[in-house]
């Protein structure tokens, strides 16, 4: 069984030309199975986050009253609400990142930062910069599929009533029926201008990501899958600390009500907004269950991508 970290994801493929096939048909499957990973340790995590993000001050004294309240309204639940949006769309997202991250790696490898091969075949490895910028690429790319993913999740977590007949939305499927019907397609990718925004940041987790494997990999002994449950987890960490405020202006502007009665028409009115109500309290409000989230869900995730690219055939 192989312990090294799987071509494409630190380092590009010595060889091209025989290894892309398969490495992208792995790299599929087990980015499925990294997003199925992800949401069932992260999903009450992040239910609580957006509930504190989007809530008034008032509701909710903090992390763990909201979560009581939940728990004890709505059941477990509560908690998994908007799961299924996240349950489908992560799979491919994950599936979506990780593969057009090693795809940008190798673009950036080849004709950015290390233009033409060695006389031995082996090639220089990318640099954490280009790691970063491929990071950003990736971001930018998966925010077509997560708009409207975490839209439609964003609506369904705010949705505070225990008796269905009493909610504006049965599912997802009736939130994104009800949306495209109600204002079309602009309406169901309503926010991904700050999605955009948001995952711009990804330059930090995929740069950190490197630092800290290369960091592993020289000055200790860990077996693969530790390294990339410790790399993981802390360039997790890293991102969101950089991140947050935007994803508290994304989450005002998914579930600011469509149409006429919108409070944001755009990222800027969302981001004075929240300083007008909260003042800068208010771009980390949420803060404490998306960190606590950051690091188990992210360090699992790629332990599982992980485990299943070492058991797929090659």
């Amino acid at each position: 069984m192989r312990t090294e970290i799987p071509p494409g994801l630190i380092d590009p493929p010595k060889n091209r030309d025989t290894d892309q096939k398969p490495k992208n048909y792995r790299g599929f499957v087990a980015g499925a199975f990294s997003g199925i990973t992800k949401l069932c340790v992260g999903h009450p995590f992040d239910t609580i986050k957006v509930r504190l993000q989007t809530s008034e001050r008032a509701q909710f004294k903090g992390p763990v009253d909201c979560l009581l309240q939940t728990l004890r309204n709505e059941g477990v639940k509560g908690i998994y609400k908007g799961a299924t949006p996240p349950l489908v769309g992560w799979m491919f997202m994950d599936s979506v990142m990780l593969g057009s991250l090693s795809m940008y790696r190798r673009i950036l490898n080849d004709n950015v930062f290390n233009p033409g091969r060695r006389r031995d075949g082996e090639q220089k490895k990318l640099p954490t910069s280009g790691h970063a910028l491929a990071g950003v690429f990736a971001g930018w790319t998966v925010s077509f599929i997560a708009g409207p993913v975490e839209h439609i999740k964003a609506r369904l977590q705010v949705q505070y009533a225990a008796d269905k007949s009493k909610r504006l939305y049965s599912g997802p499927i009736d939130c994104l029926q009800k949306t495209f019907k109600s204002h079309g397609i602009r309406g169901v990718y309503h926010g991904l201008f700050a999605t955009l925004i948001f995952r711009t940041f990804f330059c930090f987790w995929w740069g950190t990501y490197d630092l800290f494997t290369l960091y592993f990999q020289r000055n200790t002994s860990l077996s693969a899958p530790v390294i990339n449950f410790w790399a993981g987890g802390l360039s997790a960490q890293i991102f969101w600390i950089a991140s947050y405020p935007s994803d508290v202006i994304k989450q005002k502007i998914m579930t600011d009500p469509l149409g006429e009665q919108r409070k944001y028409p755009r990222w800027r009115d969302a981001a004075r907004g929240v300083y007008r109500d909260s003042g800068w309290k208010g771009y980390w409000r949420g803060f404490t269950p998306c960190f606590l989230r950051a690091f188990p869900a992210n360090a699992m995730a790629l332990v599982a991508f992980e485990g299943v690219m070492r058991a797929l055939p090659e």
